[in-house]
């Protein structure tokens, strides 16, 4: 959420923002009539409220003098009335001017290349596509054939965008979640498991929740959302807290599966495991002062680029222009594994400084030297393992349709390569 000060005091910020993001700047004119009127039906109510304790002392005073007081009482009744009538107005003015501002998206870095997804910057590419002696399969079709990967039943079972992991490739899953585990650890992040569904109001203190309310899963008669990403959970957990100023910067590593609908999205990499409705990742989100959440993005940007450079993928990270962007962020820069089945980069995760947007809907704070200030927040996918699993069976797929095991997970699964599973035949028993 935005600070209301820039808006009333330097609304042409915000302006500029809107324009770079193909957004109706013409919503902060709306947004400060809202305002305006807001703040004066305020000072209205606190004038009849002063007014209405006046008159009481002046009814209390003329009945101890003994003087006639139907002038002063029929004040006093017509005060009631017209405080119920401007509160009345400041609940519908208030509520209206607190949800636009809830809905402005976070200022445009001026980092940030402006217009669509064509201006977005490649801006580091790291590793070199192999060349295969034979055309590449797909992950579907390579895993599908080694009996790693049946799509067909989860759709029977659950529809589409399911899936069932099976045999090594479940092993391989839980050695990228492990690997990723291992090596935040050691970077000092803390290990959180947090929970897989959120009220609204915790929902909504990470994102406007109306414009991404179509993407996640409600849980039917109650007040709870199944998870999108740890993101949202890990910012719930100082929500409306103030952080003592030494513990900063807190860095959390999230472990949880994430729950999506990928509404819109029909027809685009739908095939296999790449955008499907369920997913496992590990999550970096860190809470740091305002003046170092700059360094913080490089950190946990550099902590994507060792992971995915020890997973051996040829990758690179791109700088997403001002339209392709999410509403949150005030820059990402996604990180995009090489697919050989598709001679393209595919999006792996994405890093993002969000400033004091989120702290400020949750109400999360540190104190130094008696003042107290909104943190910074800042997040990175870690590693999605489903994609991640899809780019690595691309990558190190041989030609007799087995896939070679990064030297990095190995010790994870004790297994150097996934073959084709041999059906054993049952001999006939002796007569």
């Amino acid at each position: 959420m935005l600070d209301v000060k820039l808006l009333r005091e330097n609304p042409r910020v915000v302006k500029d923002s809107l324009k770079k993001r193909g957004m109706n700047e013409k919503d902060v004119d709306t947004f400060l009539d809202l305002d305006e009127k807001w703040r004066s039906l305020k000072q209205e109510n606190d004038e009849l409220r002063s007014e209405r304790n006046k008159i009481s002392q002046q009814i209390n005073e003329a009945r101890k003098q003994g003087k006639k007081a139907e002038d002063i009482i029929k004040r006093a009744r017509e005060i009631p009335e017209r405080i119920s009538k401007t509160e009345e107005e400041l609940k519908i003015t208030g509520e209206a001017k607190n949800s636009m501002l809830e809905s402005f998206p976070n200022i445009v870095d001026k980092s940030v290349p402006v217009g669509n997804a064509e201006k977005n910057k490649v801006v580091e590419v790291v590793g070199k596509a192999k060349k295969f002696k034979f055309q590449p399969k797909g992950h579907e079709e390579l895993l599908v054939s080694l009996d790693q990967l049946d799509m067909e039943r989860a759709a029977k079972a659950a529809g589409a965008r399911f899936y069932y992991l099976k045999r090594d490739i479940v092993k391989m899953n839980f050695a990228i979640m492990q690997f990723a585990i291992d090596f935040l650890s050691r970077k000092g992040f803390v290990l959180m498991q947090p929970p897989y569904m959120l009220k609204k109001e915790s929902l909504n203190s990470a994102i406007p929740l109306a414009a991404f309310e179509e993407m996640i899963y409600k849980i039917e008669g109650e007040d709870l959302y199944l998870i999108g990403t740890a993101e949202h959970a890990l910012n719930a957990y100082y929500m409306n807290e103030t952080i003592p100023a030494e513990k900063l910067p807190v860095r959390f590593a999230g472990v949880s599966p994430c729950f999506r609908k990928e509404a819109g999205s029909h027809g685009k990499d739908t095939k296999g495991i790449f955008r499907i409705h369920q997913f496992e990742k590990i999550e970096q989100f860190v809470f740091c002062r305002p003046e170092d959440s700059l360094n913080e993005f490089d950190n946990i940007l550099d902590n994507s680029r060792e992971m995915l450079k020890q997973l051996g993928i040829p990758f690179r990270f791109v700088l997403l222009s001002s339209q392709d962007m999410g509403r949150v962020p005030t820059k990402t820069i996604d990180f995009e594994g090489w697919f050989p089945s598709q001679g393209k980069y595919g999006e792996l995760g994405s890093c993002s400084n969000c400033l004091d947007y989120q702290s400020r809907r949750a109400n999360i704070k540190f104190e130094e030297k008696g003042e107290r200030r909104f943190v910074h927040t800042l997040n990175n996918t870690a590693i999605a393992t489903e994609r991640m699993i899809a780019c690595i069976a691309e990558n190190y797929q041989r030609e007799d349709g087995s896939i070679e095991i990064p030297k990095v997970l190995q010790k994870y699964m004790r297994v150097k390569v996934i073959k084709a599973v041999k059906q054993k035949v049952q001999k006939k028993a002796k007569k």
